[in-house]
């Protein structure tokens, strides 16, 4: 189970207060997270995992997970999987409260009945298309279907060939007979039922029409009892409809379920639909749902972002009612929040330049001691030899002025070892450096006479035998965006085509047996985490995030 919630008093959570005071809702709070298995989980998801499985907890309450499984050509058995995975994966848990849209089909076929039996619903024939020439304009009212007014008798017989497999798939569907000159357009007559020969992940072959999400949703939350159905903003124009349905078939006003919409999750640099997110996935611009760059839960996991980071973020970003647009450096640094805590630091060099220590005893190698994490008391020992490497950006032959890093005839302090001293630059025959040759102070390390000698720069560096090589996978935001973070209609176009560069590094051996997964902070790099990829022989890193935390210093101005 997941740390206890510390959800920010909202709206939602008023209104929960308000019908408990009420009266309302004596068996207590209920809630649902009802994902349609059409795709993974993404950022956006973990906003309303973490609403509904912590407003249940605040009241001490349940939370069903229910999958709306009423789309079989859309559907797989890899989300359902996928979606458990990440729910559990943030740290929360349905118990045995885990049910699908259609263990209720039959339930729903019946209610389907109960409603034409009422008058209140009816087998139509228009396409598609016709249903939507007809439905009318935010102006204009709607007009009637030509089969609206068919009998009561007929519209059952047409309703069980429906189900009996006897029309083709778009020749007929089953609609609410409401109000077509509604103001609401999601009013006019909608469509509760649509035949679809396809089959279905759970139920094979047995039906061959399959209940709108209008229409199966507010059913499935009735029948579990649940009592708060929240749900984001694009639903608030359908709540009537939701109303409309449970006091059609009966369901009392004082138990029956009440939908509350609150504002879905916009980040910066990266979209939040998955239809769009697929689209990434099948034209290649991505290597899968669970590419580092995606905003899946799987693939945030995968770049190393933290189930705590993640569970963080929701509650800052609160509860609202209208839509806004959050920065992406909030969720960057509720990352670095956690993994400043607990990632162990180890010394990488990303794009290494070799230096040679020429008084250093050839062959020879000792092993120095180096902090894990400022916050723990835990230690390693690193290698150092007579040939190492530094990052290529810590050495320049003709610094700037207030250059404290490498240069020629000048002096740096190795992190946890010596001090050396820049003699000679040896180059290729292009002109690029081939060495760097320094000598060493052997008394300036911890305990030697002159360990306290003080200058200005300490570069981070790695013994060269026992140095591994590593691919670092370097990733930037999935997208490119405007001024106000917005992608424009065509989407694919603002993919950033330099969101991954690929290197080959070296890092020290202590992170040979690492498991994917496994979290460090690279010196002066920012914080890595070991990818799927990796083996014993070639360690696969991923950046998680680097150490500038940007938003966390725009907030102090």
């Amino acid at each position: 189970m997941a740390d206890k919630i510390s959800l920010a008093s909202n709206f939602i959570q008023n209104a929960i207060e308000e019908d408990l005071k009420n009266g309302k809702y004596t068996e207590g709070v209920h809630t649902r997270f009802p994902p349609e298995p059409n795709g993974y989980l993404h950022i956006g998801h973990a906003k309303s995992i973490c609403l509904n499985f912590g407003l249940a907890e605040l009241f001490g309450g349940k939370c069903n997970i229910r999958f709306d499984d009423t789309n079989p050509a859309k559907e797989d058995v890899e989300y359902v999987d996928s979606i458990q995975a990440d729910v559990k994966w943030l740290g929360f848990t349905w118990d045995d409260r885990k049910f699908y849209a259609s263990d209720y089909f039959g339930k729903l076929y019946d209610y389907a009945v109960q409603l034409i039996r009422a008058g209140k619903a009816y087998v139509c024939d228009l396409t598609g298309e016709e249903i939507r020439q007809y439905r009318g304009t935010l102006t204009e009212p709607g007009r009637e279907s030509p089969y609206r007014n068919r009998s009561v008798e007929e519209n059952l017989e047409l309703f069980e060939k429906m189900k009996n497999g006897e029309f083709e798939n778009g020749s007929h569907v089953l609609r609410a007979k409401i109000d077509m000159a509604s103001p609401n357009i999601a009013m006019r007559d909608p469509v509760l039922y649509r035949i679809a020969h396809t089959e279905h992940h759970r139920t094979g072959n047995k039906w061959c029409i399959y209940p709108m999400y209008d229409f199966a949703h507010p059913l499935s939350d009735a029948i579990e009892g649940i009592t708060h159905s929240v749900c984001t903003l694009e639903f608030e124009d359908h709540r009537p409809l939701y109303n409309w349905i449970l006091e059609s078939l009966g369901f009392d006003v004082n138990t029956r379920p009440r939908q509350i919409e609150f504002a879905r999750l916009n980040l910066t640099n990266t979209v939040m639909s998955k239809r769009k997110l697929r689209l990434l996935v099948e034209k290649g611009y991505v290597s899968g749902w669970d590419d580092p760059r995606m905003p899946t839960i799987s693939g945030l996991r995968r770049r190393g972002y933290t189930a705590k980071a993640i569970r963080s973020f929701c509650e800052d970003i609160g509860v609202a009612k209208s839509n806004s647009l959050v920065d992406a450096g909030m969720l960057e640094h509720a990352v670095r929040e956690d993994l400043n805590a607990k990632a162990d630091r180890v010394m990488a060099i990303l794009y290494p330049v070799k230096v040679v220590i020429t008084n250093y005893p050839e062959g020879k190698i000792e092993y120095l001691k180096a902090d894990n994490n400022p916050n723990s008391d835990t230690n390693r020992f690193v290698p150092f030899g007579r040939d190492i490497f530094i990052e290529s950006e810590d050495f320049m032959e003709e610094p700037p002025k207030k250059f404290f890093r490498l240069k020629p005839g000048g002096e740096v302090r190795l992190k946890y070892s010596y001090i050396i001293k820049c003699e000679e630059v040896v180059k290729n025959d292009d002109g690029s450096i081939k060495e760097i040759r320094c000598t060493y102070d052997p008394d300036s390390k911890e305990g030697g006479a002159t360990a306290g000698r003080k200058v200005k720069g300490t570069l981070h560096w790695v013994e060269s035998s026992t140095a591994l090589d590593a691919e670092v996978r370097l990733y930037d935001y999935l997208f490119k965006t405007d001024e106000k973070g917005d992608t424009p209609d065509d989407f694919l176009s603002a993919v950033n085509p330099d969101s991954l560069k690929v290197i080959q590094s070296k890092i020290e051996p202590s992170v040979k047996y690492a498991a994917a997964g496994t979290k460090y902070q690279f010196l002066r790099q920012g914080y890595f985490c070991v990818d799927n990829d990796t083996t014993f022989e070639k360690p696969v890193f991923n950046r998680v995030v680097g150490l500038r935390d940007s938003w966390a210093k725009e907030q102090k101005k």
